[in-house]
């Protein structure tokens, strides 16, 4: 069986340039990248595209998401919403790397208006660089999810 190459990325109205800039650099990382908008500016609603892109990863139809609003917590929120993931906003490498070592995350949320361009992509490497440990931090884990039923 091959791996899921295939990362969901969903923003509300603010995150159009850093996600068409995700996109980009992880589709020549290898990844398949499933963009599900917005595609124009206009006022959105986060929770729904959170929800959306939270979705796609529960389903198993990605293996992982990434999104986007203005500080990263709101669509953050509306993700961790749907049984099955686990979501952290990062700002920096470290952050990412340890949701993905210890919280076996499976979504990343980032703040448009935290971070920038470089420190986004950073952030990106290092969440997709890691792997979950397991060990100890799987009874972890599995507790996160009997919390969500």
């Amino acid at each position: 069986m091959t791996e899921n190459k295939r990362i969901v990325l969903s923003s509300d109205h603010a995150g159009l340039d850093l996600r068409a800039a995700i996109a980009a650099h992880i589709a020549g990382l290898g990844w398949e990248v499933v963009d599900i908008g917005p595609t124009t500016t206009e006022s959105t609603h986060y929770p729904r595209h959170g929800e959306a892109a939270a979705r796609r990863v529960a389903s198993g139809d990605c293996r992982f998401g990434i999104i986007l609003c203005g500080t990263g917590q709101g669509i953050m929120m509306a993700a961790n919403r749907v049984r099955g993931i686990r979501c952290g906003v990062c700002s920096d490498p470290f952050s990412a790397r340890m949701i993905r070592q210890h919280n076996d995350a499976n979504m990343l949320s980032l703040g448009v208006r935290v971070v920038g361009e470089g420190l986004a992509l950073d952030v990106v490497d290092a969440f997709l660089g890691a792997e979950f440990e397991g060990g100890r931090h799987a009874t972890r884990v599995d507790m996160l999810d009997e919390i969500a039923g």
